[in-house]
């Protein structure tokens, strides 16, 4: 009874220390300096044409950060191309009033269950080339058309290249797409992490 005990506890303290570890929030700048940010809602070019956040800096759980950022290594190792990030953990009370403007969950998550960003397990990315310019992917960040969507292929064959390889790349650190935005990822395990709304600074 002793053992069994003292195994409880051992796994217990390894659950709750494993668990602070990878659910905390941090700057993204931190773990890989090399990503280039555009936070669109930090400004007024986005859907919403209001400026959502008060910062351009990107937060994410810290394990997501750490596979971007392992994801951008073996871009710039590979492929000499580095990963540009649009948005990463986004407060619920932004996603509020997204969803105000935009309620169509294609393209927003409602905030009554909560978007992947709110957890700070979502990213928005895209690939850029040495000298920063962004690989042709077809569309524009947040196009709310049939054209954005993955599955799309009436596009020119190096769009579907770029869009087969951010796709391919994000896949084998973690990251799952989803069906109407070709720069949205999902990190494995998403549904561990809770809905937050913390504000950013």
């Amino acid at each position: 009874m002793k053992i069994i005990k003292v195994i409880l506890f051992i796994f217990c303290l390894f659950s709750s220390t494993y668990a602070q570890s990878d659910t905390s929030i941090v700057w993204l700048g931190a773990i890989d300096s090399t990503i280039v940010t555009d936070v669109r809602y930090a400004t007024k070019n986005n859907f919403t044409g209001k400026v959502l956040y008060p910062t351009g800096k990107v937060y994410l759980r810290k394990i997501v950060a750490e596979k971007l950022s392992e994801a951008n290594k073996y871009l710039m190792k590979n492929y000499n191309l580095r990963i540009k990030i649009f948005d990463g953990y986004r407060p619920l009370s932004v996603q509020k009033i997204m969803w105000k403007i935009m309620p169509d969950e294609r393209y927003v998550a409602n905030p009554s269950k909560g978007s992947r960003h709110n957890r700070g397990a979502a990213v928005d990315v895209t690939l850029i080339d040495s000298l920063g310019n962004q690989l042709d992917m077809g569309t524009g960040y947040d196009n709310f058309t049939v054209k954005a969507h993955p599955g799309y292929k009436n596009l020119p064959e190096h769009v579907l290249k770029n869009r087969k390889l951010l796709r391919e790349v994000m896949m084998k650190f973690g990251f799952q797409p989803i069906n109407s935005e070709w720069w949205h990822f999902d990190y494995k395990g998403w549904k561990k992490f809770s809905i937050l709304d913390e504000p950013m600074k």
